[in-house]
């Protein structure tokens, strides 16, 4: 049986989790919130989990969206990878 490459692999609406990593400064958590917020307005930054790398140079932020369509996730992933601050995305 061969799949429709149209298909979508995610249902929408659904709560979807974006890792964002970037050296350890001290606004970074902030503009990757902002980042988020200006492609998912309704992104609640009191749920975002943050963990520091072992030798603190890093920090991973976990930010989970309502994600409506798959545009809006690809444009929420430009928006991250493009921005300076931000080494990867997941």
């Amino acid at each position: 049986m061969q799949s429709n490459r149209n298909e979508e692999l995610i249902e929408y609406p659904c709560d979807f989790p974006i890792k964002i990593m970037g050296a350890t400064h001290d606004d970074f958590l902030t503009t990757v919130t902002n980042v988020v917020r200006i492609h998912a307005p309704d992104f609640d930054a009191t749920t975002v989990e943050t963990r520091t790398s072992t030798k603190g140079n890093y920090l991973s932020v976990t930010a989970t969206i309502k994600a409506t369509s798959r545009a809006q996730l690809d444009n929420l992933y430009m928006a991250l990878t493009s921005h300076p601050m931000v080494k990867v995305v997941l």
